[in-house]
């Protein structure tokens, strides 16, 4: 990937963005190519920002779906850019000819969509992918309960899945089989941030457990606002959790499907999301506010279990 300064700087910032946030996975780490870790970067920063539209506190609603349909025009506008840019270059213009100046160099979303437009362009990244994002991100200021499993699985495939088959298509790698193993993973990864996130989501008028589960378990959202983890919500949440272990399974076959040092990526990936989980687990047994993460104790556990790691 050849850049001038002005995009080495926007790469530098989503860097920056991605190892300022916790997740409970590595995002563009050391572990990643040199040459994917940029365009990782970009894409984590477009979806960190917008995610943060959806759910900083203190936003009216109808301004939250602003933010986030500019944020789609600008998603766009970014492409056209890096189209011309390349056209340009082709017909022997300047570097940085052939498109609008940004507002400003040193403005945080401009820098965003700098870099994510030269991904776009250079990895042939479906723009749908991106819409899907977005499509997600705006339910979460419409939609605050989920009636079936099926229409949480729905939400996630808008609101996770899209990033593990945008690595993927960084990588260069596109097929059928990889794609459902890696939906899987990210669905799981979705799945235990809802667990994970209980309190948090509650306090924010949210309720991802479906409601056709909850009722079925006799659970009762009087005892979530009493912060009471009673014996039927405790069921309940065993059996999202066990759900989710499932998908975390059903999609270990991607991490044994990319080469080189990504294979290395997406076993931490997935076996962090699974110890996050089981610790996700343990806690509810007890607490509807703890929120469990991950920590320095636990990262001796999951590098011994990636080394020892065996193929599906």
């Amino acid at each position: 990937m050849v850049i001038d300064d002005r995009r080495r700087r926007a790469y530098a910032y989503c860097e920056r963005v991605a190892r300022s946030h916790y997740e409970n996975f590595p995002v563009a780490s050391l572990l990643l190519p040199a040459t994917m870790r940029p365009h990782i970067a970009a894409v984590y920063a477009f979806a960190r920002r917008a995610d943060d539209f959806a759910d900083e506190p203190g936003i009216a609603d109808d301004e939250r779906i602003r933010l986030l349909d500019d944020w789609g025009v600008r998603l766009h506008d970014s492409a056209c850019r890096a189209e011309a840019r390349v056209e340009s270059t082709r017909e022997g213009g300047a570097l940085g000819a052939g498109r609008p100046a940004l507002a400003g160099d040193g403005d945080p979303d401009d820098l965003i969509f700098e870099a994510l437009g030269t991904t776009i362009k250079e990895c042939a990244l479906p723009m749908s992918l991106f819409e899907d994002l977005l499509s997600a991100f705006r339910q979460d200021v419409t939609t605050r309960r989920y009636q079936t499993w099926d229409e949480v699985l729905d939400y996630c495939r808008r609101s996770a899945n899209p990033v593990g088959r945008l690595v993927l298509r960084v990588a260069g790698v596109a097929t059928p089989r990889l794609d459902a193993a890696s939906d899987a993973v990210c669905t799981a990864l979705q799945l235990t941030n809802f667990w994970q996130d209980l309190g948090r989501d509650w306090n924010n008028g949210r309720l991802y457990v479906p409601m056709a589960d909850v009722h079925q378990g006799g659970a009762r959202e009087a005892d979530l606002a009493a912060r009471r983890m009673t014996p039927m919500w405790r069921a309940v949440l065993t059996s999202m959790i066990e759900r989710t272990r499932g998908l975390f399974d059903a999609g270990r076959e991607v991490c044994d499907g990319v080469n080189g040092r990504l294979k290395w990526e997406l076993r931490l990936t997935w076996l962090g999301g699974r110890r996050t989980l089981d610790k996700v687990e343990a806690a509810r047994l007890t607490s509807f506010d703890a929120r469990p993460t991950l920590g320095a104790a636990d990262v001796p556990a999951i590098l011994r279990d990636a080394i020892l790691w065996t193929r599906t």
